[in-house]
């Protein structure tokens, strides 16, 4: 049987359903907190409710090891997506105990119970920058000497976890995604991207990052379980783009205004302050600090070759996923 941690989540959703279409025999892990209503949605887009309805879901935490044991009785392999997701700074020491410390409780209880493979979804953020301006791969070195986000840092931590498995006899493979664009998940993660095109970006950041297909990151994801593949990470990025040609292709497939100007940094920092003095009044967690308006501003590009000559495995084009993906943000 197989375990999915994150199966709420847009990575995690969209799995179950790959799962559960190739008649795998499954089991998702949901905090008692937990809201369904977006792996349904993401069900729904696949027409196919009556597989949702086909989860084996278990109330436990990654955090809370016995309830954690109990979810991994008669397990044979593991889909780590679980993780916590922030680039507020008051979130690090949070961001640290659910990437780092619930990522080992995953890896311990794998090896405690003879799981025979583990894939686990990290990110593009845990790998280091280009000193040259060439592509980053897998073999980008981290730098820990660098102002590295929260978020970065806790995914780092959460892959040496992995890493430290492999070496205690634990079977693994990793998935680095890019910016993920995907269905089902309108509130958070990429979906926000379709409602903030929606409702009219008046200017676009200067930078450029990869993006990746929801459904390339889960299919890749299962052909590596599947195969003979081991302790190897995997870069998932199938397009560069600028957040101009981004934003630009989104509005083009919702039909809304298109953004012309770009933002300069002094009113991102601005926006920052602002969202920071607005932060002691509504509690709302500010967006914007140093390390995010550095991304926003950045120009990386990523190089996800990698998969495709080890394993068959081809990405899906930009706009192939731009126009699924609006159709369905268009019909929600």
């Amino acid at each position: 049987m197989i375990l999915v941690t994150g199966g709420t989540g847009l990575v995690g959703s969209h799995l179950l359903y790959l799962l559960l279409n190739t008649h795998e025999s499954l089991r998702a892990i949901k905090r008692v907190s937990s809201d369904l209503s977006a792996t349904k949605s993401v069900f729904k887009s696949y027409n196919a409710i009556a597989l949702f309805d086909k989860i084996e879901w278990i109330t436990a935490d990654i955090l809370d090891v016995p309830s954690l044991a109990e979810a991994f009785a008669d397990i044979t392999n593991v889909y780590h997506c679980a993780a916590h997701i922030s680039f507020s700074n008051s979130d690090y020491q949070q961001l640290l105990k659910i990437n780092v410390e619930g990522t080992a409780n995953v890896v311990n209880l794998c090896i405690a119970k003879g799981v025979k493979k583990l894939c686990h979804v990290s990110t593009v953020a845990a790998l280091g920058t280009s000193l040259d301006g060439s592509p980053i791969i897998e073999d980008t070195h981290w730098n820990p000497e660098a102002e590295n986000m929260g978020y970065a840092i806790s995914k780092f931590g959460a892959e040496m976890e992995v890493w430290r498995g492999s070496q205690e006899g634990l079977a693994v493979v990793i998935v680095q995604p890019s910016v993920i664009i995907g269905e089902g998940h309108w509130q958070g993660a990429s979906g926000s991207i379709f409602s903030m095109v929606k409702n009219g970006i008046p200017k676009y950041p200067k930078g450029a990052t990869g993006f990746v297909d929801v459904k390339d990151v889960v299919k890749a994801m299962y052909l590596l379980m599947k195969s003979e593949v081991t302790n190897e990470s995997f870069l998932l990025s199938g397009t560069n783009l600028t957040y101009q040609e981004i934003i630009s292709e989104i509005s083009k497939a919702i039909g809304a205004k298109p953004t012309k100007k770009a933002v300069k940094n002094w009113q991102l920092w601005i926006v920052a302050l602002l969202q920071k003095m607005m932060y002691v009044f509504t509690g709302k967690k500010p967006s914007l600090n140093k390390e995010s308006i550095g991304s926003l501003q950045n120009i990386s590009t990523y190089d996800g070759s990698k998969i495709t000559k080890v394993i068959p495995f081809q990405y899906t084009t930009i706009a192939q996923t731009i126009k699924r993906v609006a159709v369905a943000f268009t019909a929600k």
